[in-house]
């Protein structure tokens, strides 16, 4: 492979990595939201995001007979999931961690991965009821096609991002595109407005919030609502992206959006992002490691393939933790939720 041929390789597999990252970016999201408002590492979030996903199965599977337009189908999926996983999320917080508000912070820590273990189990009774366990998404017509292919009307872009090596699918624009949107509503909802600006006093100091009339509890119940309504969004963009899901999907993207959180500075909205898509890049050059091997002549690298990628993610997350705990962004740059 001569550079000429490299070059077009290495972008296309950045603008993968880019594309993986923003549905880790937006998991995390929802880890870092929780944390920030009550320092509470939520791993049931990882359940939320599956419930997500499997809300959007279904909404797929019903309207695959409609001739509805294919957006629209996309968009009541994605209206689906997030009222039906952020409303669980709520149910999480008053029923399993209000309670254990003022416990020893390693209880409500236990109590997430009890509530974790019940809704995998739960989510695959419900679909085990109708004999199914892989659940494999059937996607509007030309989402899985590329964007801007031949008979499009925007095949001269398409052709032109292909010759510098970006060769998307029209499913991968679509899930940057609603990432962004999703990034810009959250932004806006937590910095312009007056729930936001609720739910960041809450979260820089409980009591003198409720001292100044800020209902903590309904603040608390909505960051569990935006953070689960972000987690049905990135379960359908999972969904999208992978074709297929099952009860106990979101273990590994969970634990990497959760290592995103971390490494970009967990309380941090930016942080968070920053650190999904710098994984999400890190573990698809992680799988074409064996590639530059061979070209290097470097024989120890040809063994490292695509099985390698997790632990790309762990190793990041053992490196800053060592030499930057309070992730890339920093602790005085935190702004927490």
């Amino acid at each position: 492979m001569d550079l000429a041929t490299l070059l077009p390789f290495l972008v296309n597999v950045i603008a993968g990595g880019l594309v993986l990252g923003f549905v880790y970016a937006i998991i995390a999201l929802g880890y870092t939201m929780v944390y920030g408002v009550l320092q509470l590492i939520n791993f049931a979030h990882s359940e939320v995001f599956v419930t997500g996903a499997v809300v959007g199965f279904e909404v797929f599977r019903v309207l695959t007979p409609s001739p509805m337009n294919g957006y629209l189908k996309l968009l009541i999926a994605l209206l689906a999931a997030m009222v039906i996983s952020g409303l669980l999320n709520v149910l999480i917080e008053r029923l399993a961690y209000r309670p254990l508000r003022n416990a020893p912070k390693l209880v409500p820590l236990i109590t997430a991965i009890g509530v974790s273990l019940v809704l995998q189990d739960v989510l695959r009774l419900i679909e085990g009821f109708q004999g199914r366990f892989d659940l494999t998404y059937t996607l509007p017509e030309g989402f899985s096609g590329k964007f801007c292919g031949e008979g499009s009307s925007c095949v001269a872009l398409g052709n032109a991002l292909r010759t510098i090596g970006l060769d998307l699918q029209l499913k991968d624009v679509i899930l940057i595109v609603v990432s962004l949107l999703s990034l810009a509503v959250l932004n806006y909802l937590v910095n312009r407005t007056r729930l936001g600006k609720a739910i960041r006093a809450v979260a820089q100091d409980r009591v003198t919030a409720g001292l100044m009339g800020i209902d903590s509890n309904r603040m608390i119940s909505a960051t569990f609502l935006i953070g689960g309504a972000l987690g049905g969004i990135s379960g359908v963009l999972f969904g999208l992206k992978f074709g297929t899901v099952n009860a106990y999907s979101g273990f590994d993207p969970g634990i990497i959006a959760f290592t995103a959180a971390v490494l970009g500075g967990i309380g941090s909205i930016p942080g968070a992002v920053l650190g999904g898509l710098t994984l999400g890049v890190i573990q698809n050059l992680i799988g074409v490691t064996n590639i530059f091997g061979g070209l290097l002549g470097i024989a120890n690298l040809e063994s490292i393939d695509a099985s390698y990628q997790r632990i790309g993610a762990f190793i990041v997350l053992v490196l800053i933790l060592i030499f930057k705990p309070t992730g890339l962004l920093g602790k005085s740059n935190v702004e927490k939720v």
